[in-house]
């Protein structure tokens, strides 16, 4: 497979456990690479090196929270030329967020939510729902 045509998809989660069992659910379950970190500064610069299909990003992040994160990415790629295609966001959250982030659903771009704690394969029928391109293992 050529590097242009690797999947890839992009976590972001200050819970380092979760972020790592979200990783490897992720590859094992889709043929594609998964880049994770608890840093949403690091997210960030790798959202401008690598094209993603689907971000997953915790709402709930020191500093930077997902959605923020996500509308600084967006802003990003809308003024390089030619513009990029922000891809789907999948949020993640917990401790009483779902109110803020149902809001958030309404805004172009989060595509799913889902609420910690969760069962892993909520996390990849999401990822199944926002990105059908994304190959199965069978």
């Amino acid at each position: 497979m050529a590097e242009s045509d690797t999947k890839r998809i992009l976590i972001a989660d200050d819970d380092l456990t979760l972020g790592r069992l979200m990783r490897e659910a992720l590859m094992s379950r889709f043929r594609c690479q998964v880049d994770a970190t608890p840093n949403p500064e690091y997210a960030f610069e790798l959202a401008l090196k690598k094209r993603y299909q689907v971000f997953v990003f915790d709402f709930s992040m020191p500093m930077i929270d997902g959605a923020m994160l996500f509308a600084l990415i967006g802003k990003v790629y809308n003024h390089v030329s030619p513009p990029l295609a922000v891809p789907p966001l999948i949020l993640i959250s917990g401790r009483g967020d779902e109110d803020r982030a149902r809001e958030l659903i309404r805004d172009v771009g989060v595509r799913a939510f889902v609420a910690k704690p969760f069962a892993m394969n909520r996390l990849l029928e999401k990822v199944r729902e926002v990105a059908p391109e994304i190959e199965v293992l069978s």
